[in-house]
């Protein structure tokens, strides 16, 4: 079954400050996560990963039970500590932001 991709708030509001081809390697990074989001590396976890694109990294969250992939957040190599760290931080967040978001999919 394929998964559905979202993206966090704060996800599109960091990827519209970034370059056209960095937007259009998360299009294509979405394309393939719909069908194997498991790929990429995982940061600790199985359902915590993350994909690289030249300097940056792109990280996103496996939802399995809601058949679901988040996309959480970008850095450079320099903060990816930082970004991880913030990103574990904001779990519970997340996981309500992605419920939030599924419902009002169902709604529309």
């Amino acid at each position: 079954m394929d998964y559905k991709i979202y993206q966090s708030l704060r996800f599109k509001q960091e990827l519209s400050k970034f370059n056209k081809s960095l937007q259009d390697r998360v299009e294509k990074i979405k394309d393939e996560l719909v069908k194997t989001p498991y790929s990429g590396k995982p940061l600790g976890v199985n359902w915590f990963r993350e994909k690289r694109y030249e300097n940056y990294r792109i990280y996103y969250l496996v939802y399995e039970n809601l058949q679901s992939v988040f996309m959480a957040g970008i850095s450079n190599k320099k903060d990816q500590q930082k970004t991880i760290n913030t990103i574990r931080l904001l779990l519970d967040f997340f996981k309500q932001e992605l419920e939030n978001l599924i419902k009002k999919d169902k709604s529309t």
